[in-house]
């Protein structure tokens, strides 16, 4: 698989996640593109930690708004019956527990549910953002990320980098598969068809639990 075709397979089985009601806030980059491919009958609200609840999809090219953009800085829309605020109240939302799902790339993850994806010193990437809110505020949270970085490890048995938050994820969307974090360990409940099961561990420094009822990764067709 190309990069495009690896963010597509992950965001078509993240969307699954997204229950019809559900208050949503997507991290910037893979998850952005989750809510194109929502089934029809599943409507949610996203919201954006910079200010925004009812965020809308990507404008038109020459129809951006400079008065909307997302926490990234990216270009959106806002939906009818949308609400704007400052980041304060956003943090309340977020803080007092009334988002539903959070969906966020990483770094690092481990077998504990640590998860590591903020700015490393004098390297391009991304700070750490409301991810450390949204970590502890969100009821649920999923990570998207490719299942490897230039062919090392992201899934470890402890992270390596400076945590973000400590034992906060439930599960983990790779092209390769979805996992859930549980108390015993990381367990492998799908696989993508194009993979064998030994070609998943073999990219994972944690060793996975296999599911009594693993089966084919979902939605990706």
């Amino acid at each position: 698989m190309d990069k495009n075709q690896i963010r597509e397979v992950i965001a078509k089985r993240a969307a699954l996640e997204l229950k019809d009601g559900d208050v949503v806030n997507l991290g910037i980059g893979l998850p952005t593109l989750i809510p194109n491919y929502l089934p029809k009958n599943v409507h949610v609200t996203l919201q954006s930690e910079n200010g925004l609840l009812g965020m809308g999809p990507a404008p038109e090219p020459g129809a951006e708004d400079l008065n909307f953009v997302n926490a990234g800085g990216g270009y959106i829309t806002a939906l009818p019956g949308a609400v704007s605020f400052d980041s304060a109240t956003s943090f309340l939302i977020i803080r007092g527990g009334h988002v539903d799902l959070t969906i966020l790339g990483a770094l690092q993850v481990d077998e504990k549910g640590d998860l590591a994806n903020w700015m490393i010193p004098g390297k391009l990437t991304p700070g750490m953002g409301g991810a450390m809110d949204l970590l502890i505020g969100a009821k649920k949270v999923v990570l998207t990320m490719e299942h490897t970085a230039k062919g090392m490890h992201k899934i470890l048995k402890k992270c390596t980098l400076p945590l973000t938050a400590a034992g906060q994820v439930n599960m983990i969307i790779t092209e390769m598969g979805v996992m859930e974090i549980t108390p015993q360990g990381i367990v492998l409940k799908e696989v993508h068809p194009e993979f064998t099961v030994e070609e998943v561990q073999a990219a994972t420094e944690a060793q996975l639990i296999m599911a009594p009822d693993l089966q084919p990764m979902r939605g990706i067709c």
